[in-house]
């Protein structure tokens, strides 16, 4: 019997080993994708000063950053706290180190982020993000935010995912576009209402924004507009026919969106579209936005997303450090893998070889050969137990591929046998 609770917390991943193998390979996948496209590594502490996670955490987040209090009288007067994600801990540490940095700055981190969310399917408070980056110094050309997209797509292109759609939006277009309706003032709030309206019904949305004072006709023009999706002359001519005259102000927005567009057409980057769903929950987003979902499992949400930043380290210096930056939701993708049997947990195992000398006379042989099999890249594992080979062989073929027997004629003619765990084959070593 349990003398105490040895589940993890709620929303903390915790997996078996063979389940450990194939979310490690999934990282190696995604890191040798963004090697290959020219991302530096880095990694930044997972405790930041509070002052730095608040200073642009915006939104709901701002209510989900786990607090550390060690000497603190309490949670809220505590001026550490875990980072919430990648961003916000790169834009200081570019201000920190900007003077040794070659810019553009393409970086990577892969590492785990705490959000004290509640939990649920498909979503945890502690999780690994696979963040790409790039990070100019005064200006970064709009050409990046493409290739951002285009380097997270072929990422997860590394998996046997189902069909994967890119939904990309621009933060200036709903700008221009609630500018144009003299609604400017009530960005934050209708952006909230726009980023949740995939969620309830329409009527929920129209409802909560004739509560924020909307007549009516902004009312059926921000609903038409939050729904308009499509290629970019779709987009382009459903905006005309919603802004008439006042188009104009979401040219800007347009014509980044055209560009980013026009790159990952030519580039033959996958199925995107265009979506005026798409928002980003979080504040610090001032351009293009994107987020990458699985078509048939639109239930479990986004695994991968990012965003366009031009002003995110402006809490901190008086230098520009414009950016634009993607994340592969890794646990999250690793949850659906598992959840609808997209990978064969069965068949991974951690360890290539379990090397079974049947005697203690055996050992000098049995760590020689484990030596040498590992010089060759492979994983081995040597059996030192006592118990029968029965419990030894049944032991290895839940931890690995081969078991290799030794024995005193092996020990004589040094010829070895491994046999396959999962076939019951045998091949000469």
């Amino acid at each position: 019997m349990k003398k105490l609770n040895t589940s993890p917390l709620s929303g903390m991943q915790e997996l078996l080993p063979t389940e450990q193998a194939v979310f490690d390979q999934l990282k190696q996948n995604i890191s040798d994708v963004y090697h290959h496209y020219g991302f530096l590594n880095i990694e930044t502490p997972i405790i930041e000063r509070t002052d730095i996670l608040l200073a642009k955490a915006g939104g709901d987040t701002e209510k989900q950053i786990y607090m550390v209090s060690k000497t603190a009288e309490s949670a809220d007067s505590a001026d550490q706290a875990l980072r919430f994600d990648h961003t916000v801990p790169l834009a200081r540490y570019v201000v920190e180190h900007n003077n040794d940095l070659a810019f553009p700055f393409q970086v990577t981190q892969i590492n785990r982020n705490f959000r004290g969310e509640r939990a649920q399917r498909g979503r945890f408070r502690e999780f690994y993000q696979c963040d790409a980056d790039i990070v100019g110094r005064e200006k970064l050309p709009i050409a990046y935010d493409a290739k951002v997209i285009a380097c997270i797509y072929d990422a997860l292109r590394t998996f046997n995912l189902p069909k994967m759609l890119i939904r990309i939006s621009n933060r200036k277009v709903l700008a221009g576009f609630l500018a144009a309706l003299e609604l400017s003032d009530k960005t934050a709030e209708i952006s909230n209402i726009i980023d949740h309206a995939e969620k309830v019904p329409v009527e929920k949305s129209a409802a909560d924004l004739l509560a924020l004072g909307l007549n009516q006709d902004q009312v059926d023009k921000i609903t038409s507009f939050m729904f308009t999706s499509g290629s970019y002359a779709e987009v382009e001519a459903a905006l005309s026919d919603i802004l008439g005259p006042r188009m104009s102000a979401v040219a800007e927005g347009l014509a980044e969106l055209k560009e980013v567009s026009d790159i990952l057409e030519a580039k033959g980057t996958g199925n995107f579209t265009i979506d005026f769903m798409i928002i980003r929950g979080l504040d610090y987003y001032t351009g293009t936005v994107f987020e990458t979902m699985l078509e048939d499992y639109r239930e479990i949400g986004s695994i991968a997303s990012g965003g366009r930043y031009e002003n995110l380290a402006s809490n901190f210096t008086d230098m520009k450090f414009p950016g634009v930056g993607g994340s592969i939701g890794l646990t999250r993708l690793f949850f659906v893998l598992r959840e609808y049997d997209l990978i064969n947990l069965a068949t991974e195992k951690p360890v290539d070889y379990v090397v079974l000398p049947i005697t203690t006379n055996e050992y000098e042989t049995a760590f020689e050969l484990a030596d040498k099999l590992r010089a060759e890249g492979k994983s081995v594992d040597i059996d030192l137990s006592e118990r029968k080979l029965s419990d030894k062989f049944n032991r290895a073929g839940k931890i690995a591929d081969f078991a290799i027997v030794i024995g005193n004629d092996e020990v004589i003619s040094q010829k070895f046998t491994a046999k396959n765990l999962q076939t019951g084959e045998t091949v000469e070593l």
